[in-house]
């Protein structure tokens, strides 16, 4: 995984592409609305400081390794 001290939308755009995932699905797993995770990749609204380390962590469970 990559930790992104600044994740912008395209990173959180092809990060979320490289793991199968949509919209939807990662909105779920995050516990936010799939309108959040679209204003991100749309650039509307600010991506969270630690998303990026949230996303590292589903990173780890959908590979098994926790």
């Amino acid at each position: 995984m990559f930790y992104y001290a600044n994740m912008d939308r395209e990173a959180l755009r092809t990060w979320r592409r490289r793991q199968g995932l949509t919209q939807l699905q990662l909105a779920e797993m995050l516990g936010v609305s799939n309108m959040a995770v679209a204003y991100w990749e749309w650039g509307k609204r600010s991506i969270p400081a630690l998303l990026p380390l949230a996303l590292e962590t589903l990173e780890n469970r959908l590979k098994g390794g926790y």
